[in-house]
């Protein structure tokens, strides 16, 4: 996995472009206390490539979250509960995804920890049929409810979107009753397992971050230790989305594979700039447009 094979994975763009040749992504993020997350997440997916990116945000946090938007993003205001999304939002966002041409979804930064947030992501995961991102509080909730049999985790066995799921080592041990230990000692091996049993591409976030669908595995050469930040990970959640859509050849692990490297150059750039202790996970979306011009 090097700069070559990351450009061979996105080629150049056509000259007689429209915005619906590369994806609309639809992230869902963010809550009282975290709109943060939101922000992040969908400027990593504007400075991307996406065609469009929406936010779907609680009614509550509007005015908060789209202050520190950029202009380029719409948003979409959802069911909520005491600030955060609720199930209820499960019926419009399906809506948004047919009428809007939704090509992929990121979910989970920020979304908030709590039941009301599991129904939500459970029945979105069995709603929609494109691809999605799912991390963070999205991947939380899930871990929490979790009914699992070895490695294989229903709510994720049980979804008809094409998944992609990016969890930190702790976030794995959530998933996977392991502890952070063994999974740091057999990563390799294990996110194999784990995508493998559950039939999606596991991120499985770090240094060298393991990117596999269980049968192709990758092992990524950029990043460094200044990334290791709050909100880096809500960069990469919409990277990997906003690229779905882009990738040549149309499949999942692609998208993930490519993004998990450009998130790394950018991070390698910003380090340079703001040094690995003052670099932010902002710095990383800015950073962005060095990495695509130099993968």
């Amino acid at each position: 996995m090097n700069a070559g094979y990351v450009r061979s994975l996105l080629g150049p763009r056509k000259k007689d472009s429209n915005k619906g040749d590369y994806g609309h992504v639809l992230v869902l993020a963010g809550s009282r206390g975290m709109s943060g997350a939101a922000v992040l997440c969908t400027h990593g997916a504007l400075r991307s490539g996406a065609g469009l990116v929406s936010l779907g945000i609680p009614e509550s946090q509007q005015e908060i979250i789209t202050a520190r938007l950029r202009p380029e993003a719409m948003t979409v205001i959802l069911p909520e509960r005491s600030g955060r999304l609720s199930s209820k939002a499960v019926a419009p966002v399906r809506e948004y995804v047919e009428k809007r041409k939704v090509t992929s979804l990121a979910v989970g930064p920020g979304l908030g920890n709590d039941p009301e947030v599991y129904r939500l992501v459970k029945r979105l995961l069995s709603a929609l049929t494109v691809p999605l991102v799912l991390d963070a509080d999205g991947l939380n909730v899930i871990a929490k409810a979790s009914k699992r049999k070895d490695l294989a985790v229903q709510d994720l066995l049980q979804a008809k979107a094409p998944l992609v799921v990016t969890p930190h080592p702790g976030e794995f041990s959530r998933l996977t009753g392991i502890p952070v230990s063994e999974i740091q000692k057999h990563r390799v091996e294990l996110a194999v397992n784990f995508a493998r049993a559950n039939g999606i591409v596991c991120v499985l976030k770090g240094y060298h971050t393991v990117i596999t669908d269980g049968y192709e595995c990758f092992i990524n050469t950029t990043g460094n230790p200044g990334m290791a930040a709050g909100g880096t990970g809500d960069v990469l959640t919409g990277i990997i989305a906003a690229l779905a859509a882009q990738v040549k050849e149309p499949r999942l692990i692609h998208a993930a594979v490519a993004g998990v490297f450009l998130h790394g150059a950018a991070g390698d750039k910003a380090a340079r700039e703001k040094t690995e202790i003052s670099m932010l996970a902002g710095d990383i979306i800015e950073m962005l447009p060095y990495a695509f011009g130099k993968k």
